[in-house]
């Protein structure tokens, strides 16, 4: 991949980058990145993007999500959730995340929730994974 700024919420196919595992608390994110071969995903199997975060160039005007000169997606999520940033969780993509580049620190607080659904084709159509809540004692 070239120096260009990232979508963190790529396809699953060779030439993406493994940024992530989702899990019941969100993403498990993968630091460095890796790179995604034709034998990762044949062996992923269906549904890659709804169990891996991957990322891959961002196409800007290609894309679209793409509104008003910036990613859309994420001030949308961002208006949706509400939250905001203390401390981001590491990332092996951040210096180069479309994302992070428009939205700083409050952006990586959201990202563990975005879930990419490829079955859409454009606009992406999102769903939040929602951490599970532990609870303690009987009730």
């Amino acid at each position: 991949m070239t120096d260009a700024l990232l979508c963190p919420s790529g396809r699953g196919r060779p030439g993406a980058l493994l940024v992530g595992i989702h899990t019941p608390d969100g993403v498990g994110y993968v630091d460095p990145a890796l790179p995604v071969d034709a034998e990762f995903v044949a062996t992923a199997g269906t549904e890659i993007e709804q169990r891996f975060r991957f990322a891959e160039r961002c196409v800007e005007r290609a894309c679209g999500q793409w509104a008003s000169g910036e990613c859309g997606l994420i001030g949308a999520v961002l208006h949706q959730e509400r939250r905001r940033a203390s401390e981001p969780p590491a990332c092996g993509i951040r210096s180069r995340c479309r994302w992070f580049a428009q939205r700083g620190a409050d952006a990586c607080a959201v990202c563990p929730y975005v879930v990419t659904d490829a079955r859409a084709l454009a606009p992406i159509e999102l769903t939040f994974a929602v951490p599970a809540t532990r609870t303690t004692g009987s009730q």
